[in-house]
């Protein structure tokens, strides 16, 4: 039975793809895609970059790497997988991987001293999306069906891991124009406040971040929640005060 049509794998690529038609967060469809392709392959490590801009920003990993998922990046041409998302080829190592003149050694990632890796580009739409790097401890020979199987994978879930990119992208920029609505908010009550301009309220607010080492949004969200405590303080104006 081909692994590709067995019941595992049409379960997985329907997984996959309620995942993105729920919207659910980029993280969470390719840490699928990384357990699916971990126990297809039964190898020792599954790394997924994904392309943004000019750079390749680890997303996912087989094992535990939460200060470097989302920090850790390599441009492109630099490194196995930036040679990979370059020339769109795979790259395929049996043993002796990180002695390829390509290799590009990270200290925060054990896994790069594994002897054999294989990596795979993701492409949508005719561009590089993501690179799939699966590596195994020991050498290991790599069947044309292994590569046929990641490489077909990975041209199912291109879309996928594209369209939940930009899915995360929209959140960002979401919080980003929260961000900035707290902050206009917060800049009116200081020009208020102290009879200042835009630019020096902006400036307040920015010096008061710093020298607190805060945020800019929490700056202002304390100023938001001041002001609103002001306002439910002040007494309730008289009929006279009304009547004016």
């Amino acid at each position: 039975m081909d692994p590709l049509t067995s019941s595992p794998a049409l379960d997985f690529l329907h997984d996959v793809g309620t995942r993105i038609a729920a919207a659910d967060p980029v993280h969470e469809v390719l840490d699928r895609i990384v357990e699916f392709v971990s126990d297809l392959l039964s190898c020792d490590s599954c790394f997924i970059y994904v392309l943004e801009g000019s750079e390749l920003v680890l997303r996912a990993s087989k094992n535990p790497h939460p200060d470097e998922i989302d920090r850790l990046t390599m441009g492109i041409g630099q490194g196995i997988a930036g040679w990979v998302a370059e020339r769109r080829e795979p790259v395929i190592l049996e043993r002796n991987a990180s002695q390829d003149c390509r290799f590009r050694s990270f200290a925060e990632l054990p896994e790069d001293s594994y002897e054999a890796r294989l990596s795979i580009p993701v492409i949508s739409r005719a561009r590089v999306v993501s690179v799939i790097n699966v590596q195994h401890r020991e050498p290991h020979v790599f069947p044309p069906r292994e590569i046929k199987m990641i490489s077909t994978i990975g041209h199912l879930v291109g879309a996928a891991i594209e369209m939940a990119r930009l899915e995360n992208e929209v959140i960002q920029l979401s919080d980003k124009l929260a961000v900035r609505k707290i902050i206009e908010r917060a800049k009116g009550i200081v020009q208020s406040e102290f009879g200042i301009s835009e630019e020096d309220a902006y400036s307040l607010i920015k010096k008061q971040a710093r020298s607190r080492r805060k945020s800019m949004n929490e700056i202002a969200e304390a100023i938001l929640v001041t002001n609103d405590m002001k306002r439910n303080q002040r007494p309730a104006p008289s009929a006279d005060e009304l009547a004016s």
